[in-house]
C-alpha cells in the first residue's frame, strides 16, 4: 500500500555560493519517513513553481520546515530592520496561504522553527526580529561552533499546559529540547494558543484553537535524532497518524485525536 505523501517545505540555498538550488534537511525527509512512516516529497516553496491549490491535491500533510531566511515582517506591519536578518519572499507566499488552506480544510501540517513563526504570521500574528535582545531573555541561537551533535544538544527545558494537547501527546508536562532560533511570537495570532513556554516565557508549542486537523508546532527541532528522542518521537508519529487519516478521507474531530 502507497504511502501518504508528506511536502516537505524546501528553503532556497546556494551550493558553492553561486548555483542556485532549493534544499531540505536530510533529517526532515529521515523524521518524516522512519517516525512518521509517510513519504517525504521536497517542495520547492516558490509560486513559480507551484501552487497552494496544487499542493493541497497532490500531499496528504506539509512539513514546515526551519530555515535560516526569516519572514519578511511586512507580513504583520513591520518595515524591515538588519535584525530581521535575510528573507524569503517566495517561500513566504507559498507558505503563508497554505497554512490558512489547511487550518481551514483540516488537512494536517506540522510546523518547525520558521514553520512554527510561518503559522503565527498566517493567522494574523507578529515576530520579535531577535529574542536575545529582550530583557530577561535567553540566547536562543544555535552555538556558532561545535559539532551537529553539540548543536543540536539539549538546551532548556519547555513546560507545557497542564493537561494540554502537548502534555498529552508527550505524556509529560516538562521535557528537553534543543534550541536553535534568532526570532520568536510577539503576538499570538487569531487561534494561535501557546501550550508550551521555555523558562524565559518564549513561546516553544502552539496549535490553532477550533481547527480540525492536525496543526501543532514548536520552536525547536524535532527532526534531530527523532526515531530515538522521546520528546520528537511522539511528535512526529502524531503527524503521521493525522496525515494517514486524511489520506483515507478520515478528517479527526479534534487536534489530540487527530496526534
Amino acid at each position: 500500500m502507497a504511502r501518504p505523501v508528506v511536502g516537505i517545505i524546501g528553503n532556497q540555498y546556494l551550493i558553492n555560493d553561486q548555483y542556485p538550488a532549493h534544499a531540505g534537511g536530510t533529517m526532515n525527509s529521515e523524521a518524516v519517513s522512519g517516525v512518521a512512516k509517510c513519504m517525504p516529497l521536497l517542495v520547492p516553496a516558490d509560486p513559480r513553481f507551484v501552487s497552494v491549490v496544487e499542493l493541497l491535491s497532490h500531499c496528504d500533510g506539509f512539513l514546515l520546515t526551519g530555515g535560516r531566511p526569516n519572514v519578511h515582517p511586512e507580513h504583520y506591519g513591520e518595515a524591515a530592520t538588519e535584525a530581521h536578518g535575510e528573507f524569503d519572499r517566495a517561500r513566504d507566499a507559498i507558505v503563508l496561504p497554505l497554512v490558512r488552506a489547511c487550518v481551514e480544510s483540516g488537512q494536517p501540517f506540522l510546523g518547525i522553527c520558521r514553520g512554527f513563526q510561518e503559522v503565527n504570521v498566517a493567522m494574523g500574528g507578529s515576530l520579535y526580529p531577535e529574542i536575545r535582545d529582550l530583557p530577561g531573555r535567553d540566547n536562543h541561537r544555535m552555538p556558532p561552533d561545535g559539532t551537529l551533535e553539540e548543536k543540536f544538544a539539549l538546551r532548556h527545558s519547555v513546560e507545557f499546559t497542564e493537561g494540554g494537547v502537548f502534555h498529552q501527546l508527550m505524556g509529560a508536562q516538562k521535557v528537553m529540547t534543543n534550541t536553535l532560533h534568532g526570532q520568536g511570537i510577539k503576538r499570538p495570532g487569531a487561534r494561535v494558543v501557546v501550550d508550551g513556554q521555555a523558562p524565559d516565557g518564549t513561546p516553544e508549542a502552539t496549535y490553532i484553537e477550533g481547527a480540525p486537523g492536525f496543526t501543532l508546532s514548536v520552536q525547536w527541532h524535532p527532526e534531530w535524532d527523532a526515531a530515538n528522542d522521546p520528546v520528537s518521537r511522539p511528535l512526529f508519529e502524531g503527524f503521521g497518524n493525522a496525515v494517514r487519516a486524511w489520506a483515507n478521507g478520515q478528517q479527526a474531530t479534534s487536534i489530540l485525536k487527530s496526534a
